[in-house]
């Protein structure tokens, strides 16, 4: 006797994990993805450079 009806449901019980697991992956990569792309913020200047900064522009103002 073959059961073709356990054979079928074991299919489709595959099937739907299967689909589950790649949507989960999907989404999670997605998640992952997002993070990569927001650019990071530029580093602050030193404070000597900060002092440059102030001093041209104070001498711009002349």
């Amino acid at each position: 006797m073959i059961a073709y009806g356990k054979f079928i449901q074991t299919v489709v019980d595959f099937t739907i994990i299967a689909f589950a697991v790649f949507v989960a992956v999907k989404v999670i990569s997605s998640m992952n993805k997002k993070e990569e792309e927001a650019p990071a913020e530029p580093p602050k200047p030193s404070n000597e450079e900060s002092l440059l900064i102030e001093i041209r522009d104070l001498l711009k103002d002349r």
